[in-house]
């Protein structure tokens, strides 16, 4: 059997499945099926999300099996939320979030007051 191919080789648009068979019963099924979240992404992402699932979403782990560096495997899974909508998470630059810690730190702050702060918000 193939792999799934989940963009259109000529377009590079998202693919429908029209139909469904099920090979122990002989059932098939036609229609317009929605590949969901999956039909968003390259065969390189879905192997990289079956990597990530193997190891439980440790990047780490990601890295050392794929044999990149952590960056490497960790903007490769930035791609992936980029590929499926999400927003890509607001960076707080350095200097801002020493100034925070060193706010919490004083008590000027409280700590949840301090992770909203560093989470963007």
């Amino acid at each position: 059997m193939h792999p799934l191919i989940t963009k259109c080789p000529v377009t590079g648009s998202e693919l429908i499945v029209t139909r469904l068979e099920s090979p122990e019963s002989g059932i098939t099924i036609e229609g317009q099926f929605s590949l969901s979240w999956i039909g968003r992404l390259t065969r390189e992402q879905l192997d990289f999300v079956e990597i990530l699932l193997k190891n439980r979403g440790n990047v780490n782990s990601v890295a050392n099996e794929l044999r990149v560096s952590y960056n490497t495997a960790r903007n490769r899974m930035d791609e992936i939320v980029t590929a499926l909508g999400y927003e890509e998470p607001v960076e707080v630059p350095r200097a801002d979030r020493r100034v925070i810690l060193d706010r919490l730190a004083a008590k000027e702050i409280s700590v949840e007051e301090a992770m909203r702060h560093l989470r963007g918000e």
